[in-house]
């Protein structure tokens, strides 16, 4: 196991040879802090939002007006954690221009990337959320967060059907908690 700032880290999950930048489409899980319940509940096969679900889902379709090389595909908040598929789409300047500003370490994120989108979504959800909550400090997210790169447009349909039927099988779902 590797070592950051003397301390052990739980080595990346990420693809070595994907830049997580590169135009194309990716799939992401984010879970809340020990999968509890904060973003709402399923009833009758529907998410109903609780306010905090309502601020994650605000956040999230914010993040794709400031961020012109990003798109949601699908997305959908579940009680306890979300899922969405972005898709980056950057012309070819601005993606030679963040390229070229990559730097090797463990703890860097490439601007326009994957990374650098949850970073900046869960940071802007995170303060909105305990401003709600008037508790400032606590955590809402896992520190990591599933991707996936979709290869091609048959993985992407069923991932996109995936996720807009997710709250029909949240009895079923491998994050369930009653």
């Amino acid at each position: 196991m590797e070592k950051y700032k003397n301390k052990y880290r739980v080595k990346s999950a990420r693809a070595t040879w994907a830049n997580y930048d590169e135009n194309g489409f990716y799939f992401i899980t984010i879970c809340s802090i020990g999968h509890q319940n904060l973003f709402g509940e399923i009833q009758k096969d529907e998410m109903i939002l609780s306010k905090i679900g309502e601020i994650v889902s605000e956040e999230w379709y914010k993040s794709f007006e400031i961020r012109s090389e990003l798109f949601c595909e699908a997305f959908v908040v579940m009680p306890n954690h979300i899922h969405g598929i972005l898709r980056i789409l950057q012309n070819e300047k601005t993606h030679r221009r963040a390229s070229l500003q990559k730097e090797i370490g463990v703890a860097y994120r490439a601007p326009k990337s994957i990374s650098s989108f949850v970073a900046g979504f869960k940071s802007s959800a995170t303060k909105k959320i305990n401003r709600h909550r008037n508790s400032f400090g606590l955590a809402v997210w896992q520190t990591r967060f599933h991707d996936h790169i979709i290869r091609n447009p048959e993985e992407l349909h069923r991932i996109k059907n995936y996720i807009l039927e997710n709250p029909k099988r949240w009895n079923k779902d491998k994050f369930y908690t009653p």
